[in-house]
């Protein structure tokens, strides 16, 4: 299992040099990737291009772009001018978000979330990989034709737990990016569902992102009840709060990988063998002991896998 680090956390700062400085740590200590969310008023895409060449040799990935506020056509010529720069190592990651966000954010309806991601995928995927597309949907229409700045698109995966957004990711993608979904989850609902949809597509088998906050420490109950007081709203979000109940956990805290070294290293094992693919791994610490603890094993697994 590659492990890559979740960048989505430096966000909590908004000095764009402090977030570049993480992609950056995470390329000098090769690790396999770094994903940034975007959130707030920090473009994610922006930064994967000036972090590209201080971040060489690893996977710079969006985790996730939502697709509400943006069109096809517009996120198309980011990601294809962003995949320019860096060289062929940018992953798209993609997602519908949740209906508070959708509808109290940006005041749009959230009625047909699978309608809007089949019309969203057949205008931009067609866009990334020939340049044009020609596509009039319910959701989306994109009609639009122009040269591209890069022959090689992004890998495009989507944020998909539910059993028909898993399928769409299948049928139509290279994989999932998940949050806060453990290894009981993947291996009883998302690796099944997800493989059984590439493969009846003719897919390679799909990329499975496991993503969720991680520490190596010696307080480990302090820890967990930090972690469910400060990602609370996780807990309550819907499509989160299903995954949760799936894993047969109370929220956050219990779910998120947490201990010493042998404890945390099982618990990572247990994550590949449900079907993850790659662990992103969202850095919590209660001192910088715990953060140099938990990138240092981090990094050995990764050296291991």
């Amino acid at each position: 299992m590659r492990i890559s680090i979740n960048g989505s956390t430096s966000l909590l700062n908004s000095d764009i040099e402090v977030v570049i400085d993480h992609a950056a740590k995470a390329a000098a200590d090769g690790l396999s990737g770094w994903w940034l969310a975007q959130a707030g008023l920090i473009d994610a895409l922006t930064v994967m291009a000036v972090a590209a060449p201080v971040a060489p040799g690893i996977e710079l990935g969006t985790a996730v772009v939502p697709t509400f506020p943006i069109h096809p056509t517009a996120l198309a010529a980011k990601a294809l001018t962003t995949q320019a720069v860096c060289g062929g190592r940018l992953a798209l990651g993609i997602g519908v978000s949740h209906a508070p966000t959708v509808q109290e954010i940006w005041g749009q309806s959230f009625d047909k979330p699978i309608r809007h991601v089949l019309d969203y995928l057949a205008g931009l995927q067609g866009l990334l990989e020939e340049g044009r597309s020609d596509y009039s949907g319910e959701a989306f229409t994109t009609r639009f034709e122009g040269p591209r700045p890069t022959d090689d698109p992004p890998s495009v995966l989507l944020a998909a737990m539910g059993t028909q957004m898993l399928r769409i990711a299948g049928k139509r993608t290279d994989g999932t990016l998940l949050w806060m979904t453990g290894p009981k989850t993947i291996a009883s609902h998302i690796s099944p569902t997800i493989r059984q949809a590439a493969e009846e597509a003719g897919r390679p088998d799909p990329r499975i992102v496991c993503s969720l906050p991680i520490a190596v420490t010696d307080d480990e109950k302090g820890m967990r009840e930090f972690v469910d007081i400060v990602l609370a709203k996780y807990g309550e979000l819907p499509s989160y709060r299903a995954m949760l109940d799936r894993e047969g956990v109370a929220g956050p805290g219990e779910a998120m990988v947490c201990g010493n070294e042998e404890s945390v290293r099982e618990q990572l094992a247990e994550i590949t063998n449900a079907g993850a693919t790659e662990f992103s791994a969202a850095e919590i610490g209660g001192s910088s002991e715990d953060y140099a603890r938990t990138r240092a094993l981090l990094i050995d697994v990764n050296d291991h896998s």
